[in-house]
C-alpha cells in the first residue's frame, strides 16, 4: 500500500502535456489540474448533485496517468481506456468504480466533471496566455465545444 501511494503522489511530477507542447515554461502538473478541478467543484457544483462524489472523481479521475501518462488528442490513444484501466486496478481497485464512472460520462456528475475538466483547462490556458503572449485559443474552443452548462459556459474566456 505504501509503494502504491507514493507512486500516485508522483502524479505531483507529471506535466500536462497540452502544456508542455504549446511551450509553456513552468506547466502545472497532473495533481494541480486535480486540485484545480477540486476547487472549480466546490465553488460550482449545483446542490441538486453530489459533491462529495463530485470531488472524488475531479481527485481521481486522472490517477491513471502516473502509469500511463498524460495523453492528449495528437497521441495515440487506442489503448488508452484499457491501459488507464489497468493501472487503477493496480494503484487504486477501490477507486475504479469512479473511473468508470467518469469515462463514461453517464451520471450528472460526471457529466458536470467533464465539464470542470474543460473548464479548468480554458481558465489555466487563459492564465498562460496572459504571462506568456502564447496564443492557447485551441485549448479555450476545445472547452467551448464540451461544456453545456450555461453557467459554466458564462465562466469561459
Amino acid at each position: 500500500m505504501r509503494d502504491e501511494l507514493k507512486e500516485i503522489l508522483g502524479l505531483k511530477k507529471v506535466m500536462r502535456t497540452g502544456w508542455v507542447r504549446s511551450g509553456i515554461k513552468s506547466p502545472e502538473s497532473v495533481a494541480a489540474h486535480s486540485w484545480g478541478m477540486s476547487m472549480l467543484a466546490l465553488k460550482l457544483t449545483p446542490p441538486h448533485l453530489n459533491l462529495q462524489r463530485i470531488l472524488a472523481m475531479c481527485i481521481v479521475h486522472d490517477v491513471p496517468e502516473v502509469r500511463v501518462g498524460d495523453l492528449t488528442p495528437h497521441d495515440d490513444t487506442s489503448s488508452k481506456a484499457d491501459d488507464e484501466h489497468k493501472a487503477m486496478q493496480a494503484l487504486a481497485p477501490e477507486w475504479v468504480v469512479l473511473l468508470e464512472e467518469y469515462e463514461q460520462g453517464e451520471t450528472p456528475e460526471a457529466k458536470f466533471v467533464k465539464q470542470l475538466d474543460k473548464l479548468d483547462m480554458a481558465l489555466q490556458a487563459e492564465v498562460y496566455q496572459e504571462e506568456s503572449g502564447i496564443v492557447l485559443d485551441e485549448f479555450i474552443e476545445s472547452a467551448r465545444q464540451k461544456i453545456v452548462d450555461e453557467e459554466l459556459q458564462t465562466l469561459l474566456p
